[in-house]
């Protein structure tokens, strides 16, 4: 990224000087490495935005608005916000949502999707992976049954991407939305994968006007370094995926057992434990204060929800639809565990866990 921020100051929609030339040039080849590596048939399907809220704004909003006659969207219980909001927000223009339930381990079944379709159905939009829980939906049934019923399927991967197997196109997603920051690059810059061919037709109207910019659907200056280091930071995630998303696993697996053996029958584990990002660990602790919990561990970097939605007090919308009661959802901690963290990490973090909630219980 570093000489698009020092020397390389060309912008990429200048065609007539070469400073405008090399911006695009490297735009360009970030726009084919992301489609060759996320599996999309061309890089004209590769729509940067300022990140997957963006991106699934866009791919929501703006399918919505170029639909002449149906009026109804599907989606579940425990997506993100930036998913949620969006879809509730076309209900004021006319439009209907369904929000499907998921069982107690976070998962929704393919078969109430099929049965919540109506004749006006356009879309269904579910997450691949759960920010909160990490539950892994089974998006490739999901997308197979809107393929034969020619709806548009939608899919935030913001999670997924970088840390799961996914090919976008021999899976058939229609729409997909990736954040750069949640695999380790630069925040600020996303993008949303807009099938090109096959069918049914898929058009959106853009929701940020001004320019033309990428392909008319989201006008705006690119920000090149931002492009150019996402690549990259994928790039770097792929190289050893697998072997990380091992490592990662078994630290989780460590701090989930050794925290459930210093509190029996006080943990629970929110979200499917055989369906999950390796990296995640949601736990509520049973008749626990929460909010008393999350401040005796400022030092660690754990949450109780979404950071997304962390202007809005109050239990995880997650949690409370796996049926855990306000209280439990309150009592939660979320641990995301990455590429720093060490055998020493999950250890000390047991400690002050274990210490905070023994004081509670004392």
């Amino acid at each position: 990224m570093r000489p698009y921020f020092e020397s390389e100051f060309g912008n990429a929609a200048s065609k007539t000087h070469l400073y405008g030339w090399r911006a695009e040039a490297a735009v360009d080849d970030a726009r084919e490495r992301l489609c060759e590596m996320l599996g999309a048939k061309s890089p004209g399907e590769i729509v940067f935005t300022s990140g997957a809220t963006e991106s699934n704004n866009l791919a929501i909003l703006g399918l919505a608005q170029a639909q002449p006659r149906r009026r109804h969207l599907i989606t579940i219980e425990t997506e993100h916000p930036s998913v949620l909001d969006p879809a509730r927000a076309l209900i004021k223009h006319g439009f209907s949502v369904t929000e499907l339930p998921v069982d107690s381990t976070g998962l929704v079944s393919p078969g109430a999707i099929e049965a919540a379709i109506r004749e006006d159905t356009f879309l269904v939009s579910v997450m691949a992976a759960n920010n909160e829980i990490g539950v892994l939906q089974p998006i490739g049934e999901i997308a197979s049954l809107c393929r034969d019923r020619r709806l548009i399927f939608h899919t935030d991967c913001a999670q997924a991407a970088g840390k799961i197997a996914l090919d976008v196109g021999a899976a058939d997603l229609d729409l997909v939305s990736v954040s750069a920051h949640k695999l380790y690059g630069p925040k600020g810059i996303g993008l949303l994968r807009v099938r090109k061919t096959g069918k049914p037709r898929l058009t959106l109207e853009p929701r940020q006007y001004g320019g033309g910019h990428e392909g008319g659907l989201r006008s705006g200056t690119l920000p090149v370094p931002l492009i150019v280091g996402f690549a990259r930071a994928l790039e770097c995630c792929l190289e050893d995926r697998e072997a990380e998303a091992a490592r990662l696993g078994a630290l989780r697996d460590r701090l989930q057992k050794e925290l459930e053996a210093a509190l029996p029958g006080r943990v629970l584990v929110n979200g499917n434990e055989n369906q999950r990002l390796p990296g995640n660990l949601n736990l509520s602790f049973d008749r626990i204060d929460g909010e008393r919990l999350l401040a005796d561990l400022s030092g660690i970097a754990v949450s109780s929800g979404s950071a997304c939605a962390s202007a809005e007090p109050g239990p995880s919308h997650v949690l409370l639809a796996l049926g855990r009661s306000r209280a439990q959802a309150k009592a939660s901690l979320r641990f995301g565990l990455g590429r720093v963290n060490t055998p020493e990490d999950v250890g000390e973090v047991v400690r002050r866990v274990t210490t905070a909630l023994h004081a509670q219980l004392e």
